[in-house]
């Protein structure tokens, strides 16, 4: 009942439309960070010479900027100058310098006051008294992102594409005790919310006249196909790009080529939706220039030692493998939060300093990140794929896994098992025959196991380990 098969290759009939998407790949930066750090002191450069960043990164081929929003972000008021940013009229601030420079916008609406990922969708405080009333919620989301979308078009700042919650792996707008107590998705919940997001920006859509492509966000790639069956079950059909998170330091060990095989797998299983990588990031050095914690500290074994040439092959070798399998778009998060004066609520200075595309005084690198965007990437055809006979999965219950592998497929196979959040939590070798993994190390939780042979990937649903 478990075993689900995604052919990982382009069929003849889809190649046609999957070559037309590839002419208008996009590349793109999340540069919400980017007017906090100059408020904070920091200036870009380029050849010595000071630079607007938005224009350094326009010039070197960015084509979109990814912005965040967050509801009420008054947590500001007590840090740094007290400015608030990623508000509305932050935003709008952002949006106007990226259409200055020629860049499209992408608007993530985060739906919280504060950072939502897959640990962490804090419903904002003001919609806190009608969390538990659903037609009320949905109508404060649904005015919300109307209202915000059609006040940034009366500005001449409508963005391009939204996405309508920021890696929401667990749903969306959660009650802080409800979101804190552990992994909840109530898809009865958030089958209606997510749609009356989508519907309000189809409505802004009809009144303005301008086309905006749609987005549901998810964290790691191994996650996308659960989610998306579930997105689907519930009626969450009518957007138009489903956007991933992929780290390596988070999602290992899901590699580039599996990262590109996913991609490729939703291509064909959703064959009327974009996939884009939404959020990346590589280090270009593990040293640190502040007293803020770097988040990004692991080489991978093939982009090793770090170095800016280092993170801009990482970028390279996946840019090609997104191309290779359909995908439509990259995007590098915080490649301009270089390190300042100012304080985040964990520490002073930039938790990303070292792998941004600029060096500790704010120079672009050399042969670092940035060579990306104006980098010629040559993307690889796929090539058919044999028959391969069906491996089997099947969750037993009790923390039991069992895995038929048939003869006929390699002797060093594993099945790989990754938390709902994206990270690769165990690892099993299997052998020809039933094999019964028991999952003993595994902590409680929600997960999806994998096996990949050749070009095809069998995934579980989701396996409740309590």
């Amino acid at each position: 009942m478990f075993r689900m098969l995604y052919r990982l290759c382009f069929i003849a009939l889809l190649l046609p439309f999957w070559g037309s998407a590839q002419e208008d790949f996009l590349r793109g930066a999340d540069l919400s960070y980017v007017n906090e750090m100059e408020d904070c002191g920091a200036v870009f450069s380029l050849n010595g010479e000071a630079q607007d960043p938005y224009a350094l990164f326009a010039n070197a081929g960015c084509d979109i900027v990814r912005l965040r929003l967050w509801h009420t972000p008054s947590w500001y008021d007590t840090l740094n100058a007290g400015q608030r940013y990623s508000d509305f009229e932050d935003v709008c601030r952002s949006a106007e310098r990226a259409r200055a420079a020629g860049m499209q916008i992408l608007l993530d609406f985060h739906l919280s006051d504060f950072w939502a990922d897959p640990g962490r969708q804090w419903i904002p405080a003001a919609w806190a008294p009608v969390a538990d009333d659903l037609p009320v919620l949905q109508d404060s989301l649904y005015n919300y992102i109307h209202g915000t979308l059609m006040a940034m078009h009366g500005r001449g700042l409508l963005p391009e594409m939204v996405q309508v919650g920021n890696e929401t792996n667990r749903g969306i707008l959660l009650p802080i005790a409800v979101n804190d107590a552990g992994w909840v998705l109530d898809w009865d919940r958030n089958g209606p919310l997510f749609q009356t997001g989508l519907q309000a920006v189809a409505d802004v859509e009809a009144a303005t006249g301008q086309n905006i492509r749609t987005a549901l966000h998810i964290a790691g790639p191994t996650n996308a196909h659960w989610l998306m069956e579930g997105f689907s079950d519930h009626g969450v059909t009518d957007f138009d790009i489903i956007g991933l998170s992929y780290y390596w330091q988070w999602h290992m060990p899901a590699t580039i080529q599996q990262t590109g095989s996913i991609i490729s797998s939703l291509r064909e299983t959703y064959p009327g939706k974009e996939v884009m990588i939404f959020e990346t990031g590589y280090p270009w050095t593990l040293d640190w220039a502040d007293e803020a914690s770097n988040i990004l500290t692991t080489a991978h074994p093939d982009y090793a030692p770090i170095s800016p040439q280092a993170q801009k092959q990482w970028m390279l070798d996946l840019d090609a493998a997104v191309r290779s399998n359909g995908g439509s778009g990259l995007f590098y998060w915080e490649p301009a939060w270089v390190s300042t004066d100012c304080h985040t609520p964990w520490g002073q200075g930039s938790h990303k300093e070292n792998a941004t595309f600029f060096d500790f005084s704010g120079a672009v690198l050399d042969n670092g990140g940035m060579d990306w965007f104006s980098a010629v990437t040559t993307s690889v055809e796929p090539q058919p794929i044999q028959e391969t006979p069906a491996i089997q999965l099947n969750y037993l219950g009790n923390r039991n896994l069992s895995v038929e592998v048939p003869p006929g497929l390699p002797d060093s196979l594993t099945c790989q098992v990754f938390s709902i959040d994206g990270k690769g939590v165990a690892s099993y070798a299997l052998v020809q025959g039933i094999n019964t993994l028991r999952l003993s190390e595994v902590p409680p939780g929600q997960y999806v196991a994998l096996v990949q042979a050749g070009q095809v990937i069998y995934f579980t649903r989701l396996i409740p380990i309590r």
